[in-house]
């Protein structure tokens, strides 16, 4: 697990997720909300329930005892998707727990790059932040994007 404050070190859990709790679907719902309401028309990727539980996506959720701290997902192509901290559990360290958990399981995949799309409005700026600490570099479009003035392509080389 990564440093994290003390006081979630021996707290936060993360496991896999099916998207069962009704607690994550609320969080599932709220990110796609946001991307929405934060990023011009047509220009969310975010994916609802129906996108993360598709062929070759995994979800792992993050838990402070019963308390749903946030969310992450990753394709099997190396696709990091809906990083979502939860309101109540903002600034604590969960989203850099959650990508390192993601980033863990995409070398025990053997993948060997991870690449992801986000905004460019101010407020994707803290996960911008996130991805750069860890060593994130931007990229050109992937898959079925189309590079424009409110998308930010980033990659991640793992070996």
């Amino acid at each position: 697990m990564p440093d994290l404050p003390s006081r979630l070190t021996d707290r936060l859990t993360i496991r896999t997720d099916d998207l069962a709790d009704p607690r994550v679907q609320e969080l599932v719902a709220l990110h796609v909300g946001s991307m929405r309401a934060d990023s011009p028309p047509g220009t969310s990727y975010a994916l609802d329930l129906t996108g993360l539980t598709g062929p070759g996506m995994t979800v792992w959720t993050a838990w402070d005892g019963d308390s749903l701290a946030g969310m992450v997902a990753l394709s099997a192509a190396g696709e990091l998707k809906s990083m979502r901290t939860h309101p109540d559990h903002l600034r604590r360290g969960v989203a850099g727990a959650l990508l390192d958990h993601a980033l863990a399981a995409a070398r025990e995949r053997g993948l060997d790059r991870v690449v992801l799309e986000t905004g460019t409005a101010p407020p994707f700026a803290p996960a911008v932040a996130l991805y750069r600490q860890a060593g994130f570099t931007d990229r050109g479009p992937f898959g079925d994007y189309a590079a424009g003035p409110d998308n930010r392509f980033l990659e991640l080389r793992l070996s």
